[in-house]
């Protein structure tokens, strides 16, 4: 009768965890409607562990229980999975390319906009303000700058930057082939701690809670950067996101990327790239 008997069913760890990945993923669209199914799965593993120390879950499946039940866990694993914050002019090559690139692409636009596609942070959009401002493009620019939940909007919405960080960043903007004073581009509060940028500076970006994964395409752009949110992506997602930026672009406007496009890419053929060895492209049809 022993042999008759149905073997115990075994899993290892990993298997058992990514069972419980995917219950919390398809738990995070089915009850708030933010779609992660489709992002890498190491990336995603490696955000939730991280996550699961800080809320002091033993498993997946006890946080996803928080998630369910407690707001608070809720915001925090959807920022969680979101873009890494971006620190102001962090990425001198970046910022040398686009002082190159800003005039080219939106002189000869008459309202030109530029699309920062799931922001990473108040201080990029911030960055790209300053430039079009050094660029003598800043009045008639618009900076549309969409987050993916009303919780990361609202952080934007109310950022403010410490005046310790001040210097670091300082050192940032002077790399990245700035000059002059950073804070000159600032207002600073009566205590002296904190800062935000110039009300002029402010008022040419237009934040939203936009989901890349889900919501369609929304305003035409010269300009449309995604090199910070595309790695996150799994090949599936990642296309249909590349043709959702190529409803959205101008013609001859500029592709932001992370990557090169991949030789098999349909889109590819539509793309010229700009600069040897970098992933930006004008789109020539």
């Amino acid at each position: 009768m022993g042999d008759m008997m149905p073997s115990a069913r075994r899993h290892s760890p990993s298997s058992i965890e990514e069972l419980e990945l995917e219950l919390l993923l398809e738990a995070l669209f089915q009850c708030h409607g933010y779609d992660y199914r489709g992002y890498r799965r190491d990336l995603v593993r490696r955000k939730v562990r991280r996550l699961m120390t800080e809320l002091s879950s033993p498993t997946i499946s006890a946080l996803q229980a928080k998630v369910l039940h407690e707001p608070a866990a809720y915001d925090a694993l959807v920022k969680a999975l979101y873009v890494e914050p971006a620190l102001m002019f962090d990425n001198a090559s970046e910022t040398a390319l686009l002082r190159m690139s800003l005039g080219v692409c939106l002189h000869g636009a008459a309202l030109p906009r530029v699309w920062l596609a799931d922001c990473a942070g108040a201080q990029q959009a911030w960055t790209l303000a300053i430039l079009l401002e050094q660029e003598q493009l800043g009045p008639r620019t618009e900076i549309y700058a969409t987050v993916a939940s009303d919780a990361l909007l609202a952080e934007a919405l109310q950022a403010s930057l410490p005046m310790a960080r001040l210097s670091e960043l300082q050192g940032n903007y002077i790399k990245s082939g700035g000059v002059g004073r950073l804070i000159d581009y600032f207002e600073v509060n009566a205590e002296g701690t904190r800062a935000v940028p110039l009300p002029h500076l402010r008022s040419r970006i237009t934040w939203a809670q936009y989901n890349l994964v889900t919501d369609a395409s929304f305003n035409e752009f010269q300009m449309i950067v995604a090199d910070r949110a595309l790695p996150d992506f799994g090949a599936p997602l990642r296309e249909r996101v590349l043709r959702l930026f190529d409803d959205s672009l101008a013609q001859s406007g500029l592709l932001v990327l992370d990557r090169p496009f991949d030789d098999d890419e349909p889109l590819a053929r539509q793309y010229k790239q700009v600069f040897p060895r970098q992933p930006w492209y004008k789109r020539v049809a």
